[in-house]
């Protein structure tokens, strides 16, 4: 199974060609990402020689109240600027001062969405080092779906709702769950991982947390050595944030592929069937007055 990029290479790459440009160019493009998140590439009041990228997503007010806005000065910058009307956050860069670093200054930019998501994670790694916490971070980053975030003394859970459309996506879900469990066992430093169906777990017994049997849990159990120090915990953000969409990405695909074989497999039966068909025979007779005729 592949892993999602963690960063939106049409970011990268557009922003990447405008700053090795020879010149300056008008640009206004506007790029989709996962979780209805939308990026807005252009030029500040139709000045070529300033490039704006910014970034909205529907859930910035969750993660407002768990210092985004921190990891987000601390990461841009003086390049962070006021927000583009109906956009929550804007880096701005002038051609005439373009960062040394250009390859890694665009980089940094395409991760714009990991960095929102990271405030939450960063802010429960320390409490947890500190005791733990007795608050959970609640955020609705999808419609009718939420990822909640909690430290106790010993660990880390963070949980993700998620809704799955087809009574199909609910058991191939549940297989990749069981993957889960089994490659803990070939690893012991792996998280724990629990999946649970049309019930919440017991970990959010007094939130909004919806039931049904078209929604289901999955808990992450991070112990201290999965972010004991900056490496580890950069690498437990990067996966356990596109979790949801790696999940959905693998069912769609898994029934891709199944549909696929199918087709394949009815196209040998209709061959077998049509070479079993028996072959209309040719029988001479003869009329009464001595003529013959093929039946």
């Amino acid at each position: 199974m592949i892993l999602l990029e963690i960063k939106n290479r049409i970011i990268e790459e557009t922003l990447l060609h405008r700053f090795t440009s020879p010149k300056p160019e008008s640009i206004d493009v506007t790029v989709a990402d996962f979780d209805g998140v939308l990026y807005h590439i252009s030029n500040p009041d139709g000045d070529k020689g300033r490039i704006r990228v910014s970034i909205s997503l529907k859930f910035y007010g969750d993660l407002q109240q768990h210092g985004a806005e921190g990891l987000l000065e601390r990461e841009y910058g003086k390049y962070l600027v006021s927000p583009e009307a109906n956009y929550d956050i804007s880096v701005q860069f002038d051609y005439d001062s373009l960062p040394g670093n250009k390859e890694e200054w665009a980089s940094k930019v395409a991760l714009l969405k990991r960095n929102c998501f990271a405030a939450v994670f960063e802010k429960y790694f320390e409490l947890q080092s500190q005791g733990g916490e007795k608050s959970t971070a609640i955020v609705h980053y999808r419609d009718r779906e939420t990822m909640y975030v909690s430290a106790q003394k010993d660990r880390v859970t963070v949980i993700f709702s998620t809704i799955f459309m087809d009574d199909d996506d609910v058991i191939i879900g549940k297989v990749f769950m069981q993957e889960f469990k089994e490659g803990r066992r070939g690893s012991q430093t792996a998280p724990q991982v629990l999946f649970s169906h049309a019930e919440p777990p017991k970990e959010l017994k007094g939130t909004d947390a919806l039931t049904g049997a078209n929604v289901g849990y999955i808990t992450f159990v991070l112990f201290p050595r999965h972010f004991k120090d900056e490496v580890s915990r950069d690498k437990t953000i990067n996966l356990i944030h596109t979790f949801r969409d790696y999940l959905h990405y693998h069912i769609k695909c898994s029934k891709a592929y199944l549909h696929s074989r199918m087709r394949a497999r009815t196209a040998v039966l209709l061959k077998v069937l049509n070479r079993a068909r028996p072959e209309a025979k040719q029988v001479e007779k003869k009329t009464i007055s001595g003529r013959t005729f093929r039946k």
